[in-house]
């Protein structure tokens, strides 16, 4: 039984360029991922896909893995991370080395630990899952979202869900951005039914880095949660 972690990281991130490798506290954004995967023991290799040699050599730095690299076909603006994941799956499949479980690790994640992800892999195993990826819960209930015109007169999306307590609605969760963990099934059948589950991540370690606010956003958040000791 082998287990691979993926870490994509293109180089041509826009809103915040070379975010992948920009410092973050003292080290590149992407050596935490690469941290956290390696703390947790469950992978037999961790590897970072690239499209980009200094993105590369900052990888082997930090002990990843790149035994290859990414086409540029698969490194634009419209290619999805599990498609980036399964040409990682198939070209480890390729080097002799076949993976039964894969985790796609975003190499934006410097709250990720790997203690997170050891609790997210027993979730996998124990649900026998074929897909499951950390979401967190919304912060507010989403059933009293409401729109905006261009007068600012708000409607609401559920306005049967206004009058009710925020704690009598059902809680609601979104991707987190931050891992799944795929089955070999799933990277090689993927017309088959799948067992699909979300392992909830606690907000404060969830962030999306995709602005310069949310860059300095993230940096703050995780000097907090390291001087309070957060789990």
């Amino acid at each position: 039984m082998h287990n691979l972690a993926v870490i994509p990281a293109r180089g041509g991130s826009k809103r915040v360029p070379r975010k992948n490798i920009r410092d973050f506290l003292g080290k590149p954004l992407l050596a935490y991922s690469i941290k956290a995967a390696a703390d947790s023991g469950l992978f037999d290799r961790v590897i970072v896909s690239t499209d980009d040699e200094e993105i590369a050599e900052v990888a082997r730095k930090y002990g990843a893995f790149t035994p290859f690299m990414r086409d540029k076909a698969l490194a634009d603006d419209y290619t999805g991370t599990e498609k980036v994941t399964a040409d990682a799956f198939r070209r480890m499949t390729d080097l002799g080395f076949v993976a039964d479980t894969i985790a796609c690790i975003y190499a934006t994640a410097p709250l990720l630990t790997g203690t997170w992800l050891q609790k997210a892999f027993k979730i996998y195993q124990q649900e026998h899952a074929d897909y499951l990826y950390a979401c967190c819960e919304f912060p507010f209930p989403i059933q009293r979202a409401q729109y905006l015109d261009e007068h600012f007169t708000p409607t609401p999306v559920m306005p049967e869900c206004m009058p009710m307590r925020s704690q009598d609605l059902p809680k609601t969760y979104q991707d987190a951005g931050m891992f799944y963990f795929f089955s070999r099934r799933k990277m090689e059948q993927q017309n088959v039914p799948l067992i699909l589950r979300g392992f909830p991540m606690p907000r404060y370690r969830v962030i999306d880095i995709d602005t310069e606010e949310d860059f300095a956003y993230a940096q703050a958040m995780t000097k907090a949660v390291t001087e309070l000791g957060f789990e």
